[in-house]
């Protein structure tokens, strides 16, 4: 993630309107799946890896996290993270890639949306079984590798402008993708379900859940297109935790 697309002046200001940025937590369609994987905060060390504004950490400092750190990239988001989240959480400005952390330092480490950033996600879980205590949880968010395939992350139309399909090809193909989100170009990292699934195993985690997050009824009921999000998954949830 080190052509950091989010200080961008003009992404930034499209990013800040969206409803995950402006509503929080609350704002981010997959949270209510997101928040029944989440373990007991209660007493732990917690690390958020691409933390954005900081609405997770400040979710797990309200909910008893003794220690909280955040780490991202983005100067800009880290900005807003400070400005609107508690002061005790420690934040970080440092791509993911390059971040260090102690051996057996936290006892949770949880990510939202960000990994599918990073290249390399056995490099993640080698750093987070490192930094994390026996019996630690790792929980985090990704776009699908189904929603990441082609690359363009957009339906196919047809020719009187309606939705057709979603395009998935090049599957086995991992690597970079361009995509056009909030109408720039942004670069993400395609992988497949094997990598993500196998990575975690060979560094000796268990897996607990693996969730494609759908929206929620009141989402289906009240949001014009919504319905069209039941035709392919966007995220994907994963829960683990270090033997």
């Amino acid at each position: 993630m080190n052509r950091n697309i989010y200080d961008d002046n003009v992404f930034f200001e499209k990013y800040s309107q969206m409803e995950r940025s402006t509503k929080g937590l609350s704002g981010a369609g997959e949270w209510e799946t997101l928040q029944q994987l989440l373990p007991d905060f209660n007493g732990k060390r917690v690390l958020d890896l691409g933390c954005g504004f900081g609405w997770h950490c400040q979710y797990a400092i309200e909910h008893g996290a003794k220690a909280v750190t955040g780490v991202d990239v983005s100067e800009k988001m880290l900005t807003v993270a400070k400005e609107k989240t508690s002061s005790t959480i420690r934040y970080i400005h440092m791509p993911i890639e390059e971040a260090a952390f102690d051996e057996q330092s936290y006892d949770v480490v949880i990510s939202s949306l960000a990994l599918h950033y990073i290249e390399s996600f056995e490099q993640v879980a080698r750093k987070v079984a490192r930094c994390l205590v026996a019996n630690g949880d790792f929980v985090f968010s990704v776009e699908h590798p189904v929603f990441t395939a082609y690359g363009s992350q957009d339906w196919y139309y047809a020719e009187d402008g309606s939705i057709a399909h979603f395009p998935v090809d090049r599957y086995f193909y991992e690597g970079e993708r361009t995509t056009n989100f909030l109408g720039e170009n942004v670069v993400k990292y395609h992988k497949t379900l094997t990598t993500y699934l196998q990575a975690l195993i060979g560094e000796g985690f268990e897996i607990t859940a693996v969730v494609e997050p759908q929206p929620s009824q009141h989402l289906l009921d009240t949001v014009t297109g919504m319905k069209d999000e039941l035709r392919r998954p966007m995220m994907l949830i994963i829960a683990a935790k270090k033997k």
